[in-house]
């Protein structure tokens, strides 16, 4: 299970005060992210998350109102980390495209070691439009932001936009969907090869 813990966007008398509280707060986020990546929203309860967690019923009320305030706390707990996951990958690179093959190829084996997560947000998409809608919009920003640092640093086309961010976001999910989640017959490695040599090249004939 992961340790680390985001900051979430909750009521300031639900947040932890305590180390002991943060590992308790991170036990149920974890425990929350294997209850509804296994059984959906609809079907998951405080209950079995508490026992998947090994903490009270009373703890959960500590720091959650409901099973729906935790889901949203999830699905923004789980952007944070991907985030994260991606930002520790991309410490060293040597142009604007390898940053992003890094990018797609830590999001990859993220998405391999927590295969929940698009059961997770897909639901979001209906549970909580604002964090599901947050969530892309936070992820294509970053990317936009990235095609104009590799601009600058003369990587990259001068006039790339948001729609560019958009559809490079649309390419990696897919790729996660299929060769994360469905089957790794490839290595993330490999499928982030793929998906820079289409940046770099196109897909026309020449």
């Amino acid at each position: 299970m992961a340790t680390e813990y985001s900051d979430h966007v909750e009521s300031a008398d639900k947040q932890p005060r305590t180390a002991r509280g943060l590992k308790t707060k991170r036990k149920l986020l974890d425990a929350a992210a294997l209850e509804f990546g296994e059984k959906g929203f609809h079907e998951a309860s405080i209950t079995g998350i508490t026992q998947r967690a090994g903490t009270a019923l009373g703890s959960f009320y500590t720091y959650f109102d409901s099973k729906d305030e935790l889901f949203s706390a999830l699905v923004k707990d789980m952007s944070a980390r991907v985030k994260s996951h991606a930002a520790s990958a991309m410490t060293k690179w040597q142009d604007a495209l390898e940053r992003e093959k890094l990018a797609l190829e830590s999001f990859m084996n993220f998405a391999r070691e927590h295969k929940e997560i698009y059961r997770i947000i897909d639901e979001a998409e209906f549970v909580d439009p604002d964090s599901y809608r947050a969530h892309y919009e936070a992820t294509a920003a970053r990317i936009l932001e990235r095609l104009k640092e590799g601009a600058k640093l003369g990587d990259l086309r001068n006039d790339l936009e948001e729609a560019h961010a958009w559809a490079i976001m649309g390419m990696n999910v897919f790729l996660g969907l299929r060769y994360g989640i469905w089957s790794e017959e490839k290595s993330s490695a490999e499928i982030a090869d793929i998906a820079k040599d289409i940046l770099a090249r196109g897909i026309s004939a020449k």
